[in-house]
């Protein structure tokens, strides 16, 4: 008599901190929709508030949550999904966390200083971080990867183009500073293991 073993395929929950980010990232465009954008004004997006304003402090790094449209939030998560697996089973949970609040805050923060004018939404700045990061995944001491020379020269050169020759109306500041963000959790998270 043969007996066959069938294998059941079972799906796992391998990135919580990333499927949390996208699923709150979801629930902020969600409602985005259903308040006629007035809860990215009042929760997921930073611009130039009052700072008697407690809410523009959480703003700082609750933008990272809204998104524009659609469109804007599936080419954030898409990246988010992709790449935040591999970093959350590299650098764990807590220094994946620490990066995220670490690049809204300083994404959100530059952007109430230095550009008053221009309202911010979106994890673009965390995608870049997660890019630059990325690059980090293979780090010796004393190497720097030439894949995070060129994807840094490739990436943050665009948006540095981006900001200069064009107006896009995307915050290029906030791609850069992620990335910039990204290159330093990377650089010295590895340097410490």
């Amino acid at each position: 008599m043969e007996t066959t073993s069938k294998k059941r395929i079972k799906i796992t929950f391998n990135a919580p901190v990333v499927l949390i980010f996208v699923g709150i990232c979801l629930v902020a465009t969600l409602l985005n929709y259903i308040t006629n954008g007035k809860s990215n004004i009042t929760l997921f997006m930073t611009y130039h508030s009052s700072l008697a304003n407690p809410l523009t402090y959480v703003r700082f790094v609750t933008h990272i949550f809204g998104h524009a449209n659609w469109t804007h939030f599936m080419g954030n998560m898409s990246f988010i999904l992709l790449l935040g697996p591999l970093l959350e089973e590299k650098y764990g949970a807590r220094e994946l966390i620490e990066a995220i609040i670490f690049t809204g805050a300083v994404t959100g923060i530059f952007n109430y200083i230095f550009f008053p004018n221009i309202a911010l939404c979106g994890a673009s700045g965390v995608v870049f971080a997660f890019i630059l990061l990325s690059s980090f995944t293979s780090f010796k001491q004393g190497e720097i990867p030439l894949t995070f020379i060129i994807v840094a020269v490739i990436y943050i050169g665009q948006e540095i183009y981006k900001g200069v020759a064009l107006e896009d109306n995307i915050s290029n500041l906030s791609h850069v500073l992620g990335g910039v963000v990204g290159s330093t959790v990377g650089y010295y998270t590895n340097k410490k293991s």
